[in-house]
């Protein structure tokens, strides 16, 4: 496995803990760590916690020792009491490494205004090295502001445990609006895709409708222009039917106009010789 990259995160050396013979399931360790963390984390937040009493009570609030008195803390209790709180709320780092196993702390030693400038200066460097976009979503930039945040936490922890686990919360809240923000995205752009599918396959439908449509026209321009055609063709075949009509009655009348003028002259021949 390759050792982890650095971070603005400050550790601790590393520390060797044993030799492998066998490779260890990683499931198995990061569930195993994950446990430890969050019992711990539960653990100082239960003593931190407003109910709770402070860590560092003043003399005169104690009540009188009722039994033996205790052996008094050494000055190394509150500084392991700080690692542990430390590993609590940023977990140990662990690699293998040539069938050995390393863990890495993350450091519990004070930083100084210089360190904090430092900080600022690497962030500022690593954002162009790695070249971070300055405006929207970027992976990069968010995983070095992560990394610098936990870093002031690691900083504020030292001082003040009760205002460490208190930017804790606010960074647990952070992570889980971002979450909140990456699961409403992609049901966003799920529900996006299966809208255009839907579209898609309507669109096909309405495709394939208006040609149908289209056809169906054709075929009814078809049929109007074969009854056009039919019906210029009976009003031709009336028009010439009643030219020919016509053309029959008016000699029908001139031929009996002239019967007519033909028997009057007759009959007028017959009558004048009688007077």
């Amino acid at each position: 496995m390759i050792p982890p990259p650095d971070s603005l995160l400050r550790y601790s050396p590393p520390v060797l803990v044993c030799r492998r013979t066998e490779k260890r399931s990683p499931g198995v360790s990061r569930t195993g760590r994950a446990a430890r963390g969050r019992r711990s984390a539960r653990t100082y937040r239960a003593l931190l916690s407003p109910q709770a009493p402070r860590l560092q009570a003043s003399p005169s609030a104690l009540p009188p020792p009722t039994g033996p008195v205790p052996p008094p803390r050494t000055a190394a209790e509150p500084g392991k009491q700080t690692q542990e709180l430390l590993n609590a709320i940023l977990p140990p780092r662990e690699w293998a490494e040539d069938k050995t196993l390393w863990v890495q702390e993350v450091s519990s030693a004070p930083s100084t205004r210089l360190d904090v400038v430092h900080l600022q200066e690497q962030l500022d460097l690593r954002l162009q090295q790695r070249q971070a976009r300055e405006t929207g979503i970027c992976p990069v930039r968010r995983e070095l502001y992560s990394q610098c945040f936990d870093e002031l936490i690691r900083e504020v922890t030292i001082n003040c445990a009760e205002r460490g686990l208190l930017l804790l919360r606010v960074r647990d809240e952070i992570q889980m609006t971002i979450a909140a923000y990456q699961t409403l995205y992609k049901s966003s752009v799920a529900f996006g895709v299966r809208k255009a599918l839907q579209a898609e396959h309507g669109k096909s439908n309405m495709i394939k409708r208006i040609a149908e449509l289209e056809e169906e026209k054709r075929e009814l321009e078809a049929q109007v222009s074969d009854q056009k055609a039919k019906c210029e063709a009976i009003e031709k075949r009336e028009y010439e039917r009643r030219q020919i009509e016509e053309k029959k009655h008016t000699e029908e009348v001139q031929f009996l106009k002239r019967t007519n003028q033909q028997l009057k002259a007759q009959l007028e021949s017959i009558i004048a010789p009688n007077k």
